[in-house]
């Protein structure tokens, strides 16, 4: 359950992200992660350049999965596993939850979700902005670990995460 703005508490469903999603799911990660370009001073980062063109061919790889998560019929946030069943390590990639919704474990709801779909001892890997300290917060709390850290194309200092699935 999540408490919504008004108070209501309602379930959160995850299911699976699919193509019929994808216009919403973009409107919800462009305006998830604008407190991100904010942040770091650009609106040049991936999460806010991917067309519905690009997530929709992201969605039909055969090795990327995605989630959604619903309250009531509304789309409230996605994540989505890039390169499953590779060689490297899966990338956990584009986790956003609506800015009126964040901070009531949707996101949390989201990551489980995927890495509960990883089999045992698989490596996932993740990036996020270094003074992004909610996201740094949620990770570390899910296991991932500082990898490294680098200036990205655009500037931003990022930190590079990792995970083994237990």
């Amino acid at each position: 359950m999540t408490v919504l703005p008004d108070g209501r508490s309602v379930p959160v469903v995850i299911d699976r992200l699919r193509p019929e999603h994808v216009g919403e799911a973009l409107t919800v990660q462009y305006a998830a992660f604008l407190s991100e370009g904010r942040l770091y001073g650009t609106f040049e980062i991936p999460p806010l350049t991917e067309t519905v063109d690009e997530l929709a061919a992201d969605l039909d790889r055969a090795d990327t999965r995605g989630w959604a998560a619903f309250v009531g019929p509304r789309l409230a946030g996605s994540a989505r596993l890039r390169g499953v069943g590779g060689v490297g390590p899966v990338g956990f990639a584009r986790c956003s939850v609506a800015p009126d919704l964040q901070g009531r474990g949707i996101g949390t709801a989201l990551l489980v979700a995927a890495h509960a779909d990883l089999a045992p001892g698989t490596e996932s890997a993740l990036v996020t902005g270094e003074r992004s300290v909610g996201n740094l917060d949620l990770y570390r709390r899910h296991g991932y670990v500082e990898a490294g850290r680098e200036v990205d194309s655009e500037g931003v200092s990022v930190v590079r995460m990792r995970r083994v699935a237990p």
